[in-house]
């Protein structure tokens, strides 16, 4: 591939303000689209818990009210299961306008059934009677059902869209009229107790009482209402710390994405420390895709690099980025080991194994084989996160230079891969002089590498 020095230099640190901006629209898009999920099961959950607040009123009301006329609040009951079954039909959370009508609905049916005295009632009590019998509460109901699944704005809208259709309710009823004959007999029963009359006067709506109905049903809707901001902002956040942690797992082994979930310091730290840096790029790619269909070479990228990945993985390794056709690797980042550079050179050779088993299921698929190379080096260099508002963790300095610089010097030497001695003597040093069978791999003269002021040894692996 042979990036040119600048190009390398700043490979891990490509963080600019644009893709700062894309990563965090896709960021808000993801937790908008778990809120919208969250609210449509929020949806689903109140139109059932409705249902059930329904089934047990329409049992109880007979027993409470053992009369014909309560036939009248049962029909009242079935509209509101009907109202709810239409919410799921419809389906929408956030403010639609069939949806804001279906909530209207609700509340121009509940106000009505609360201030229209049922007409099937034995007794013919005046208009204000009504509000002697407590149906305010019914409004609570509503409004919680409300929290589970409308925006916290849409609560709001509840609370006073209530005030104002009861309040239309009261001034209807005020000017209905009423018979001074009732209220003088229970006026001359009671005494002349006037706080007592307006509590038990069926001409009276007690106003006070009323009043004191509304402030306690708006305060009520706003301390839903501020629960359901900070609920939705919760979740916002746990989906962007989700997508987070996704991210982390891109590039981090699960082990390594499971402590810095735990404690993400060593990516705040910037700091100097020796890691192994590992170059993958397919060989020839270019003319590999040229004239072929693109979803053929985006398949094959995918697959190739899926391959790599899992490698990267499988041995302790940080996935540093996806580099077009190939990928850089890093071992010892954030958390340095006891064999990175082992592990990088086990990775690089388990890739190579790899790679000959997906040519070999390409040939029997009649496709060319892909060839890559591969770069070892050990060395120095300088980590931690960078960027302003979105930060991005980055391995830069010489020594990812230059291993970049060697996998580029396998098109040069006819191999597979090449090794920096760094590397090797690193291997020897974790392993065991013994132990560091070195299998395949044979020692070269040493290289001059551009961007390195000395030459520097190497081993390659045909």
């Amino acid at each position: 591939m042979g990036l040119p020095t600048r190009a390398i230099n700043h490979a891990s640190s490509r963080a600019v303000r644009p893709d700062r901006s894309r990563s965090q629209r896709e960021t808000l898009v993801y937790a908008e689209a778990a809120l919208a999920e969250a609210k449509q099961q929020g949806l689903r959950l109140a139109v059932r818990a409705r249902w059930v607040a329904l089934a047990v009123i329409a049992v109880v009301s007979p027993i409470v009210n053992p009369h014909w006329e309560v036939l009248y609040y049962e029909i009242g009951l079935a509209l509101f299961a009907l109202i709810g079954w239409a919410q799921l039909q419809v389906g929408e959370v956030g403010r639609s306008r069939r949806e804001l009508f279906l909530m209207f609905c609700d509340l121009a049916l509940l106000t009505f059934m609360i201030v229209v005295p049922n007409p099937w009632r034995a007794v013919d009590w005046p208009v204000a009677s009504q509000f002697h019998f407590s149906n305010f509460i019914f409004y609570f109901v509503l409004l919680a059902g409300a929290t589970l699944a409308y925006s916290w704005r849409t609560v709001v809208a509840m609370g006073v869209w209530t005030t104002g259709l009861f309040c239309i309710g009261l001034l209807w009823a005020w000017f209905q009229p009423v018979d001074p004959a009732m209220t003088e007999r229970i006026g001359t029963a009671i005494g002349g107790d006037q706080r007592l009359l307006r509590l038990v006067d069926p001409s009276s709506m007690n106003l006070p009482m009323r009043l004191q109905e509304i402030v306690v049903l708006l305060i009520v809707a706003a301390t839903l209402a501020l629960a359901g901001r900070r609920s939705n902002d919760l979740l916002l956040s746990h989906a962007a710390l989700e997508r987070e942690r996704t991210n982390l797992a891109r590039y981090f082994s699960p082990t390594v994405v499971k402590e810095l979930s735990k404690n993400d310091e060593p990516l705040k730290q910037v700091r100097t420390q020796k890691v192994a840096v590992l170059f993958v790029d397919i060989v020839g790619f270019t003319a590999y895709a040229d004239g072929k269909d693109p979803e053929e070479v985006i398949r094959t990228l995918r697959e190739f690099h899926g391959l790599m990945e899992h490698q990267v993985f499988q041995h302790a390794g940080t996935l540093d980025k996806y580099l077009g056709d190939g990928l850089m690797a890093t071992f010892g980042t954030p958390f340095s080991g006891v064999s990175d550079a082992w592990n990088a050179l086990k990775c690089a050779q388990a890739m190579i194994a790899t790679v000959a088993d997906f040519n070999r299921e390409r040939d029997r698929q009649g496709q060319p084989p892909i060839r890559a190379g591969f770069g070892l080096h050990y060395g120095p260099v300088v980590l931690g996160d960078i960027g302003a508002q979105r930060l991005e963790f980055a391995v830069i300095g010489s020594t990812v230079n230059a291993a970049s610089r060697l996998e580029a010097l396998t098109r040069e030497l006819g191999c597979v891969l090449v090794a920096s001695d760094a590397l090797i003597e690193q291997v020897r040093i974790e392993i065991g002089e013994a132990e560091a069978g070195l299998g395949k791999l044979t020692r070269q003269p040493a290289q001059a590498i551009r961007g390195i002021e000395l030459p520097m040894g190497i081993w390659i692996q045909a």
